[in-house]
């Protein structure tokens, strides 16, 4: 028997086999293509990414995930009612609702931090204030000043009868047992969200992450945004420090906080907790909500292929009458985005697009760069931010719509990862990413069209073959 051709017969089988699973994902074109040429001109490493962070096979936790939902939904369906969509922005409300996602609620107030150390301090108040529960979600949580004291302080806090409990991303989180015994020794309870095991590679995949940063206490206070806990955020406790943009609700509107609390929580320590008043707890009616804001939160994550996120950004870009002001730390998007904020400029809007000098990816960096000679050419105008890496990722769409969320404006975080932001409806919170926005431009540099073609040969063509790395990106 010649034993070559039956290896070469087994190779092709298996190739086969595992392109057909591939195409039957039904993934993007371009995410697909890549994948498929990766495995033939790869096979060996391309079927081992490909089992590390391709297929998601997560029917049963996805199940579990929509089973929370329900249970969560029934228990603030009527708390949901009291919520008016923002006049002017039905459209745009509709269509993360439509999606299954909660509509626009009332907060009593939305602030927004520019800095790390008041956003720190305030979690940290926050978090001392609270009789009932604390409930913490973060993709990193670094053993450092401020993630000691917070641990600290939560271990105070369930030893004073405050149920705390805390979720970690497996991949972004590497918390030792040392640091995390004295939280589990004072009743914390502490879940891991996907961990990263060799035995459970072939049922998910290893980077199926959350990306979400989320602090309730007792219902009534909520954080978002896009600090994780880590001294790098803070001017007060690094140097250099990162430029982030994070979020404070109250009222309402911190519900559907909770909600994805619930369900990623169920996900990752298969407890169902109970919606309560002491939960959820239900608005209450002083009869002035004249300053009250519109907050809208709008998850998505690669078990539900609706991709809200995306359509969202996609929906508020093409709404837009005046000016779409996007800040991201990566900037790699699809060709639906790509088109909307192409097109945007194109029709006489003010589109403007911020991006740090230098990220944490180089690879990253390269790709998005590949995207500024079109854009400039449509009258985008892209700034580089210098001093330092900007983590914020916000979005102003004319004078009266905001986000501020997790998500960042690539192929990751609408697909591939657990995210959220928050869309404030109303001139109040525009107005303060405007002046943010304004103030970072300061201490940023526009980027021209010819400055990219005087370009050395070997840097265009890193940037042109980190484009073709974008869908995977």
């Amino acid at each position: 028997m010649d034993w070559s051709v039956l290896y070469m017969a087994v190779g092709v089988v298996w190739v086969t086999g595992n392109a057909i699973v591939i195409v039957l994902q039904r993934r993007p074109a371009a995410s697909t293509i890549a994948w498929l040429l990766a495995l033939v001109f790869l096979p060996i490493i391309g079927i081992v990414l490909y089992r590390l962070i391709g297929p998601l096979r997560l029917e049963r936790r996805k199940r579990r995930r929509s089973l929370s939902k329900r249970i969560v939904d029934e228990g603030t369906r009527g708390l949901a009612q009291l919520a008016t969509i923002a006049a002017g922005h039905h459209q745009l409300a509709m269509v993360s609702i439509g999606l299954g996602g909660a509509p626009p609620m009332r907060a009593g107030s939305a602030k927004i931090y520019v800095d790390g150390a008041s956003a720190y301090d305030d979690i940290l108040a926050a978090v001392a204030a609270a009789t009932h529960h604390i409930h913490i979600e973060y993709y990193i949580w670094e053993p450092d000043t401020i993630g000691t004291r917070l641990r600290d302080l939560l271990v105070e806090r369930a030893r004073a009868g405050v149920k705390v409990r805390v979720l970690l991303d497996g991949t972004g989180t590497k918390l030792s047992r040392a640091f995390l015994r004295p939280l589990r020794d004072a009743g914390v309870a502490v879940a891991i969200f996907n961990p990263v095991r060799l035995r459970t590679l072939r049922s998910r995949r290893a980077d199926f992450r959350s990306h979400r940063k989320i602090v309730i206490c007792d219902g009534h206070i909520g954080f978002t945004g896009g600090m994780n806990i880590a001294d790098a955020h803070s001017a007060k406790l690094a140097d250099p420090y990162w430029r982030d943009t994070h979020l404070r609700l109250t009222g309402p509107a911190v519900w559907p906080l909770q909600r994805l609390f619930f369900e990623d929580w169920y996900f990752a320590a298969e407890e169902l907790l109970a919606v309560t008043t002491s939960t959820v707890p239900p608005p209450v009616d002083d009869g002035d909500r004249s300053d009250d804001e519109l907050v809208q939160i709008v998850a998505s994550g690669p078990d539900d292929t609706t991709f809200a996120i995306h359509k969202v950004f996609f929906t508020a870009i093409n709404d837009a009458r005046k000016r779409v002001w996007l800040t991201t730390p990566y900037f790699v998007p699809d060709d639906a985005l790509f088109t909307a904020l192409f097109t945007a400029a194109l029709r006489g809007l003010d589109v403007r697009v911020l991006v740090p000098k230098r990220g944490d990816s180089r690879l990253v960096d390269l790709a998005a760069r590949s995207y500024f000679p079109e854009l400039l050419a449509a009258h985008v105008r892209v700034y580089e931010y210098e001093p330092r890496f900007i983590h914020a990722k916000t979005m102003v769409c004319d004078d009266d719509i905001a986000i501020v969320g997790t998500a960042n404006f690539d192929n990751r975080s609408f697909r591939l990862d657990f995210e959220l932001i928050a869309v404030l409806y109303g001139p109040a919170a525009n107005r303060r990413l405007d002046q943010a926005f304004e103030d970072d431009l300061r201490d940023s540099r526009e980027i021209h069209a010819h400055e990219l073609k005087r370009l050395p040969f070997f840097h265009q063509l890193g940037i042109a073959a980190a484009r073709l790395m974008s869908p995977l990106l």
